[in-house]
This record gives C-alpha cells, sequence and structure tokens, in this order.
C-alpha cells in the first residue's frame, strides 16, 4: 500500500496563498487518481480536487479558479495550490490515492491510501 506524506499549509490571512504537498513512498502514481479532500471537525471528507493519469482535473464549485492540482510522477508528489483563501477554508486537508473510475471521484471511499493530513487556517 502506498504510504503518503504531507506538508505544507499553516496559518495564513484571508486572500493569501498557500501549497500543500502529498509525497509518496513505497508505490507511485501511475495509472492513478490523486485526489484531495477536506474535513472540517464533525463532517464527513468532502472532495476538493482530483487529477487523473492523463492529466485531467476536477474541482468542487467552491474552489474552483482559487485551488489548483497538479502532480509530478517522476517525483511521486502531488500539489494543491490555494489561493484567495477564505475563512471558510480552514480546515484539515487530506490527500488521497487510488484507482478510480471517473464516476466515483467525489466519493472518498474510492481511495484507497491517505496522507495524514495538513492543517489549513485562513484568520486575520
Amino acid at each position: 500500500q502506498t504510504h503518503l506524506v504531507q506538508s505544507g499549509g499553516g496559518l495564513v490571512q484571508p486572500g493569501g496563498s498557500l501549497r500543500l504537498s502529498c509525497a509518496a513512498s513505497g508505490g507511485s502514481f501511475s495509472g492513478r487518481v490523486v485526489a484531495w479532500f477536506r474535513q472540517p471537525p464533525g463532517k464527513e471528507r468532502e472532495f476538493i480536487a482530483c487529477v487523473r493519469s492523463d492529466g485531467r482535473t476536477y474541482y468542487a464549485d467552491s474552489v474552483k479558479g482559487r485551488f489548483t492540482i497538479s502532480r509530478d510522477n517522476a517525483k511521486i508528489t502531488s500539489y494543491l495550490q490555494l489561493n484567495n483563501l477564505k475563512p471558510e477554508d480552514t480546515t484539515v486537508y487530506y490527500c488521497g490515492v487510488g484507482n478510480v473510475i471517473l464516476s466515483q471521484i467525489r466519493r472518498s471511499e474510492s481511495y484507497t491510501s491517505w496522507g495524514q493530513g495538513t492543517q489549513v487556517m485562513v484568520s486575520s
């Protein structure tokens, strides 16, 4: 099973930017979907974005135009660039990897490996 290690995150003012990273070890991204979710306390994990092996990207409406997902297969790393952050973006963010068909990409249950989570806090 692929082990995912996240980095990045932290405290930023509204309108600011952060970049989250998700690095894999013991596996690869080859042929697999890499996704980012976030999970507010007491709520279900929410789909943010994903990138397929062919490079196609998909986003939740709430982050479209502000967040950008990418993947570097050579480095086995995915990035989530967060721009124009809002206080409601405050929560823990997770990356996930799996062999996921298109119709299931927004479901957290579709992903078999997860990072440890990283906190993003947007506050003035």
